[in-house]
């Protein structure tokens, strides 16, 4: 996400902006068949964009000159309801469904696939940013291994998901900015803890070429006070609800970067906030990721006022994303069975807790397998070994004092998980948004 130099000033242009004001038409004709578009208005920058100025060509230079128009969110806390027609409505009914029969049929075996189906969610979420990276380098990253910094962010990712989770209970301007911070704060702090404070684009290499320029910093507070109510709010169906908030919050891009992160983060929020969930994090962004042009586009629309696109497609991402879940859940159950024809152990032995261990944390440490299980460094180096000796884990590092290992199988079947994902995604499909 790139940052022009702060704008000044501010005159209407394209449909009225006092439109958007909470006193104003539109939100007197809450409950209207229409779904609210955004409107525009024209800003001013201070001085040159600094970037343009070291690397943009002069031709670039000239077509920045002037105002430039940027995106004016709609209030939408008092509209009394997300008008789809029946047919999508029906459909988000059956997601929810389905999302909800997911998460218990999962939840009984909670310890083994909670955790597995939150990182797994987590990297398809930052492969929709280009973030790439494969299961055992995200693994190690999660045990300390520094090497791969696409790894650490899906790491990063990964804990913000987990922070959005804990404060489903309390959805407010205060748990939306730690969810933000539990991603960025290791690697740009001072992003974190606050809305942003400069203009900032989608595309093109400036204000004035974007393809998407989001509301002025100045707006962001009240534009974000305003979709906090909408959260809040318990009249509505979860499911709508959640994509209706994720498109928004994806508009009004409260922070200079992870904007999409968080707001998928915030997806799964809004489904354990509204009942669907409770025990695992249904990897949506999965289904998402087969089709990323088909879901930009959805936000598109819904900027158009048209929030149809992105309910519809939610609904049918979460059912692919269901679907290439349970085969990975299945493949991890058939991995663990297939090990008791080596692990020739009592079940309830320190070597099977260290096993069950990898299949959710499928690179470890001593230190990792100590604190964890709570036994001592003796114990937990002796079952690791017992594992390793059966071809359970392998180790992957030479160094005596910070040794490590993998769980291969557990490793291949996360990356078939992402494989399945990718599988139909259209490569040639343009890029209409970014964080």
């Amino acid at each position: 996400m790139k940052s022009p130099r702060r704008p000044k000033g501010t005159r209407d242009g394209g449909q009225l902006v006092g439109r958007t004001h909470p006193e104003s038409s539109l939100a007197l004709a809450s409950g209207a068949d229409d779904w609210p578009s955004i409107t525009y208005e024209e800003r001013h920058l201070e001085g040159e964009d600094e970037e343009l100025t070291v690397y943009g060509s002069r031709r670039a230079r000239l077509a920045a000159r002037g105002p430039y128009r940027a995106a004016v969110t709609p209030y939408i806390a008092s509209i009394r309801a997300v008008n789809i027609p029946p047919d999508v409505a029906a459909l988000a009914a059956e997601a929810s469904v389905e999302i909800a029969r997911f998460d218990q049929e999962i939840g009984s075996e909670l310890a083994h696939f909670a955790t597995v189906l939150l990182r797994s969610e987590s990297a398809s979420s930052s492969q929709i940013e280009n973030l790439t990276a494969g299961a055992r380098a995200i693994a190690l990253a999660a045990i300390g291994d520094t090497s791969k910094r696409n790894a650490l962010m899906v790491v990063a990712n990964c804990a913000a998901m987990g922070r959005a989770l804990d404060l489903a209970h309390r959805l407010d301007e205060e748990s939306i900015i730690a969810m933000h911070e539990a991603l960025l704060v290791d690697t740009n702090p001072e992003w974190t803890g606050h809305w942003r404070t400069d203009q900032v684009r989608i595309g093109g290499v400036s204000v004035h070429q974007a393809r998407f320029v989001p509301p002025h910093h100045d707006r962001v507070p009240e534009a974000m006070s305003d979709l906090v109510r909408f959260i809040q709010r318990r009249d509505l169906p979860a499911f709508e609800q959640a994509a209706v908030v994720h498109a928004q919050f994806e508009t009004i891009h409260p922070f200079p970067d992870g904007n999409g992160r968080v707001g998928r983060s915030l997806i799964h929020a809004m489904l354990k906030s509204g009942g669907l969930t409770r025990n695992v994090t249904v990897p949506v962004s999965a289904g998402l990721l087969s089709d990323t042009g088909a879901y930009f586009q959805s936000l598109n629309e819904y900027r158009e006022g048209h929030p149809v696109a992105i309910v519809e497609l939610l609904a049918r991402s979460s059912f692919a994303a269901i679907d290439n879940g349970r085969v990975l859940v299945s493949d991890l159950r058939e991995t663990r069975e297939n090990w008791k024809s080596r692990l020739k152990v009592r079940s309830d032995s320190t070597a099977w807790k260290v096993a069950d261990l990898v299949l959710r944390h499928p690179a470890i440490d001593s230190s990792l397998v100590q604190r964890e299980l709570g036994i001592a460094q003796r114990v937990a180096d002796r079952s690791i070994a017992r594992l390793a000796e059966v071809g359970i884990v392998s180790e992957v590092s030479g160094h005596r004092r910070h040794r490590r290992w993998i769980a291969t199988e557990v490793i291949a079947a996360l990356d078939a998980f992402t494989a399945r994902a990718v599988r139909h995604r259209e490569v040639s499909s343009p890029r209409v948004a970014s964080e």
